[in-house]
């Protein structure tokens, strides 16, 4: 059965910008909780691996201020 209602995580708190997610019809969805148009589908497996990266800071990096 298909989950249809959204999560955020508990560090989130009560802020209303968030990352959401949901499991539908075995997909991951996660779309921003102040832009819920627009949703990213992907797989059990990748979104395991992105939470990996998240979590080993491999998006950490800062850009450079634009000028």
């Amino acid at each position: 059965m298909a989950q249809l209602n959204w999560q955020k995580s508990s560090f989130s708190g009560d802020q209303a910008n968030c990352v959401e997610v949901r499991n539908l019809d075995g997909q991951v969805e996660l779309r921003e909780s102040d832009c819920g148009d627009i949703i990213v589908r992907t797989t059990p497996t990748k979104f395991a691996r992105l939470l990996q990266g998240v979590k080993a800071g491999e998006f950490d990096h800062h850009a450079a201020p634009l000028h």
